[in-house]
């Protein structure tokens, strides 16, 4: 089902096709192009890395997509510019890129935790600002987490929140690995930003275990008096609407003794590429191809005739 659907503001025959570049093609740029390419509105003229025997630079060229191992400098060397740039790389290179992606006026989906962007969670932040050009991902067990904690501090008191992903070792990249403080800061900056919680704590859990550990994000908080049938129906809610891109988001666990809640939220991967296992690549594409669709469909691009304004 394309993410398209799921809008309320968007007739799909009067939204126009909206070109698109990779920058990445690491685990998390493979999957994001299988994404882009199921997509009815997104349309991927270049994936760009920088190893020509790239298995994600093997896999876009299967799927028809132009490809090259000149990394940015051919995204900034097309005849035009892209409507969206995805970056796939890491937090540093994001950095670099930034400056000279920047002056050509498209949109750029940054899926690294760089902290450079405006930071996007769709079910609560909703579409991007119109005026923002730069869009953070934030990281995976942000995307996990932050439409839990965001709902359970507008319903709750809540006084502290611990967010513990579990990442499996085999889909936790060169880039993940180099990015592991940034990983935390950027995760508990958006939790802090989007629950007003300041007494916030990140881990991030790589496991070797065999089978491989399914992506897991463990959210504990401190609720006083908390009720467990009222703090199940806020978590639930939240996460049916996670659901809504990201259908293998689940509860696993929701309690609350005393003045501790836990809360066990499990992904499941839907891809053409990945394993099961490997929900956090999975839940942070999903929301990116989420907002470049409805970028794709938004009232200032699209006009009466279907045409982008």
């Amino acid at each position: 089902m394309s993410l398209t659907a799921g809008l309320t503001n968007a007739r799909p025959d009067l939204v126009e096709t909206v070109t698109v570049a990779v920058i990445g093609t690491g685990a998390i740029g493979r999957d994001l192009v299988s994404k882009i390419d199921r997509s009815p509105t997104l349309d991927c003229r270049l994936v760009a890395g920088r190893n020509p025997e790239s298995a994600g630079l093997r896999h876009a060229q299967s799927l028809g997509c132009a490809t090259t191992a000149a990394g940015i400098e051919a995204v900034l060397a097309a005849p035009s510019p892209f409507d969206i740039v995805f970056d796939a790389t890491s937090a540093a290179s994001h950095r670099e890129h930034w400056p000279l992606l920047e002056p050509l006026g498209t949109l750029v989906i940054d899926l690294t935790p760089s902290k450079v962007g405006q930071m996007v969670a769709p079910t609560v932040t909703g579409v991007a600002a119109e005026s923002a050009r730069n869009v953070n991902l934030i990281s995976c067990g942000g995307q996990a987490s932050v439409p839990v904690v965001h709902a359970l501090a507008a319903r709750f008191p809540v006084t502290y929140l611990e967010v513990v992903s579990t990442v499996a070792s085999d889909v936790a990249g060169r880039a993940t690995r180099l990015n592991l403080d940034e990983y935390v800061a950027a995760t508990g900056h958006a939790v802090t930003t989007f629950s007003g919680v300041s007494d916030v704590k990140v881990i991030l859990n790589i496991s070797p275990a065999v089978p491989p550990a399914t992506f897991r994000t463990v959210i504990h908080a401190r609720v006083p008096d908390a009720d467990p049938a009222a703090v199940r129906a806020v978590v639930d809610r939240a996460a049916e609407r996670v659901r809504s891109f990201a259908p293998g988001y689940e509860v696993v666990a929701c309690t609350a003794v005393d003045d501790l809640v836990t809360i066990v939220l499990k992904v499941t991967a839907h891809s053409d590429v990945l394993p099961p296992y490997a929900g956090n690549l999975d839940i942070i594409n999903a929301a990116a191809v989420m907002v470049a669709e409805q970028y794709a469909a938004r009232p200032d691009r699209v006009s009466r005739t279907g045409v982008a304004s």
